[in-house]
């Protein structure tokens, strides 16, 4: 049994971890290269709430939002 948990252990820090060590080392010499791809998650995000929010003001301006409160049985 001990070596069935040696080997997850061996599995996650040898092979399933090493892209996250390579982004470690990398942040040592270049501190942009090693954070783009939190840039394209912050991007994609800040996409995700513009288009979001859009689509709030069209069902608004079509007076299809319910902002009642007792819209939902549990707010009752």
């Amino acid at each position: 049994m001990k070596s069935f948990f040696e080997a997850i252990g061996t599995l996650f820090t040898d092979y399933l971890f090493l892209p996250f060590h390579m982004l470690r080392e990398l942040e040592l010499t270049n501190w942009w290269a090693a954070n783009t791809l939190n840039w394209i998650f912050i991007i994609i995000c800040c996409a995700a709430m513009v288009y979001w929010i859009k689509q709030l003001n069209i069902f608004k301006a079509n007076n299809e939002d319910d902002q009642d409160t007792t819209a939902h049985s549990f707010f009752k």
